[in-house]
């Protein structure tokens, strides 16, 4: 009983993390990710989770929500015809070697390298969210094979070491090369799959379990944060579309952006030691 009142308050607020990430997910049409790593990383802290391992457990777990999502987001935009399988099949094989060395890499270096490296790509994706969302693309075509390769280890690299999937670093990259943004959206949703099944699956293999880590930690995922996350995420992610139906598209953008933007501010500032 005392375990079970110990266990209580941390599976309500998973229950409120999943709720949060599915309406904000169907609200700004974003991947999980970006939105289940900060809030797992303040979360976890609440709970007596140093910011070192917060961002480890973190950055794991949500790779691994990342898998049935993406594998969901695959069909629907296969179905529409919105997969690149040319471009597909010569960046795969980049980003699963590079989703592979980076999660090694992720177990090697230390939480607090990987909130630097989170906070940064989220202030930047923030910033092209709001300054250049209707901007023409800076080039007419993709580069050459070597520039692609690349471009897909840098996608799939950064992407795992920070627990996002393809979308947030790879739709703003293809776009900017003159890929139709239906075509980078639905190409990065099959990435996410690349970058987060090879990558948890290598964190669980070698990533250990921090001695503060909460209860259900297995390895560097927190089992009873996917397992909440995870239907709650996918229940309330069309709620999140029907409001955003209703609202102005582009208000809702910058509306996140900024609230990214603040949110990648204070982790870094919290990483910093600034404050």
């Amino acid at each position: 009983m005392d375990q079970l009142m110990a266990i209580w308050p941390i599976g309500l607020a998973l229950m409120a993390t999943g709720v949060l990430a599915g309406i904000l997910a169907g609200l700004f049409g974003v991947g999980g990710g970006i939105v289940i790593v900060p809030v797992l990383y303040f979360l976890l802290q609440n709970f007596g989770v140093s910011p070192n391992s917060a961002m480890a457990i973190a950055t794991a777990t949500s790779l691994a929500t990342i898998v049935p999502t993406a594998i969901s987001s695959i069909r629907s935009h296969h179905q529409k015809g919105n997969v690149d399988v040319a471009l597909l099949k010569l960046w795969g094989g980049f980003i699963l070697i590079a989703s592979i060395v980076g999660s090694y890499v992720a177990t090697r270096v230390s939480g607090d390298f990987l909130t630097w490296m989170f906070s940064i790509i989220a202030i930047f994706v923030s910033l092209n969210m709001l300054f250049r969302a209707k901007s023409s693309a800076l080039f007419q075509s993709l580069p050459g094979k070597i520039g692609q390769m690349i471009m897909a280890v840098i996608v799939g690299g950064l992407s795992v070491m920070i627990g996002i999937g393809g979308g947030t670093i790879g739709v703003p990259l293809l776009t900017s090369f003159n890929v139709s943004a239906h075509k980078a959206v639905g190409t990065a949703a099959a990435f996410g799959l690349l970058i987060a099944l090879p990558g948890v699956i290598t964190l669980l293999a070698i990533g250990q379990t921090p001695a503060d880590a909460p209860v259900g930690t297995w390895r560097l995922v927190n089992i009873p944060a996917f397992v909440f996350i995870i239907p709650l995420t996918i229940l309330f992610a069309p709620v999140g579309a029907k409001i955003a139906a209703r609202l102005n598209q582009q208000s809702l953008k910058r509306a996140f952006a900024v609230m990214l933007f603040i949110t990648g501010t204070r982790m870094l500032i919290q990483v910093s030691g600034i404050l």
